[in-house]
């Protein structure tokens, strides 16, 4: 029904919002009952950390309509009927496409967001008024089939040791789901490409230091019980769940920021929309401080060199990129065997 509508205050940068919210008692995650208006008070409660996570950076909305166990979709483009304290920034796609993608500036855009059914944010690694130069280095560690969260426990570890070396200060956050993401604040002052490939420098490191544990295999046949290193992930118009987001599993949990000290207990399924508010009252938020001191990826793209120098090249991009200088075959190493 049409008056089926709550207002909900939402206070932010610039005052008081009202944001009104339909249908709130539609149920998002049916395993616990939890509703549309459970996730707005969620990003409400939450909302400062989102922000200085997720703002300022082109971000996509993943909408389920009809909740987590439904139909989705992303939408890339701003939703028609936004607000005007909803902008809009545009950015440059693999195909050199240009096209307008939403911007969250304060908590009440993000409670919009939620209006529209959105239940994951994927921001850009890139500032709104500079996204073709990424300041965050992504890695995302991606326990394979036969591993999980205690197998990416230690790449973590040993990955922060790699980037401290590289000369950067290293950020985890859970993924929400069994793999760990290892962020690191950069200067912005490299594109895509160069990011990629600093990103593969680091994770050809870890995977030197951990044989049997890591790999950077694209393909997954080639994989084995290991923690994939997604280095694809670092490409333009690829992202992951933005840090304090929801994800779409059963269980309603949130990507959510840790400390170091935290890593080596640390269970994914303690963080959840019912749980995080209040761990951000009581410890705070551990990426509070995210990019006071950005670093370079001068001292990786040296490492790529050398690699590149010592005979590995570049490596496959997503099957939906153009094709790329220096990428080997698009082709399923078994298929290409088969070929022969």
């Amino acid at each position: 029904m049409a008056t089926d509508a709550v207002m909900l205050a939402v206070d932010g940068p610039h005052g008081q919002r009202e944001v009104r919210l339909s249908s709130p008692g539609r149920v998002l995650w049916p395993e616990l009952g939890i509703t549309k208006l459970d996730l707005a008070n969620y990003i409400i409660a939450v909302g400062d950390a989102f922000v200085r996570a997720n703002g300022d950076r082109p971000v996509s909305l993943q909408r389920f309509p009809e909740g987590v166990d439904g139909e989705q979709f992303f939408s890339k483009n701003p939703p028609r009927g936004a607000p005007d304290y909803v902008r809009a920034v545009t950015v440059v796609y693999p195909s050199a496409r240009s096209h307008p993608q939403l911007v969250i500036d304060e908590p009440a855009a993000a409670v919009w967001a939620v209006q529209m059914n959105t239940i994951v944010f994927h921001p850009w690694p890139s500032r709104a008024e500079d996204s073709d130069n990424p300041d965050q280095l992504r890695i995302d560690l991606d326990p394979q089939p036969g591993t999980d969260i205690d197998d990416a426990i230690p790449a973590a570890l040993e990955l922060r040791k790699v980037l401290d070396e590289a000369g950067l200060e290293a950020y985890v956050k859970t993924s929400g789901n069994r793999g760990l993401h290892v962020f690191a604040p950069i200067a912005p002052t490299r594109e895509f490409l160069d990011v990629r490939h600093a990103v593969i420098a680091a994770a050809r490191e870890l995977e030197r230091r951990m044989p049997d544990r890591v790999t950077t295999a694209w393909w997954k046949e080639e994989r084995g019980q290991k923690v994939f290193v997604d280095f694809n992930q670092a490409n333009r118009d690829r992202t992951m769940a933005g840090a304090y987001s929801a994800r779409a599993l059963g269980h309603a949990p949130v990507s959510c920021p840790i400390t170091w000290d935290e890593v080596e207990t640390v269970d994914p399924r303690a963080f959840t929309i019912e749980t995080v508010p209040e761990r951000l009252r009581t410890i705070g938020d551990p990426f509070a401080d995210f990019g006071e001191r950005q670093g370079t990826i001068d001292t990786l793209l040296a490492w790529w060199q050398r690699d590149c120098d010592n005979g590995l090249g570049e490596l496959p991009f997503p099957p939906d990129y153009p094709k790329m200088p220096g990428e080997p075959p698009r082709v399923q190493p078994s298929r290409a065997r088969h070929d022969d």
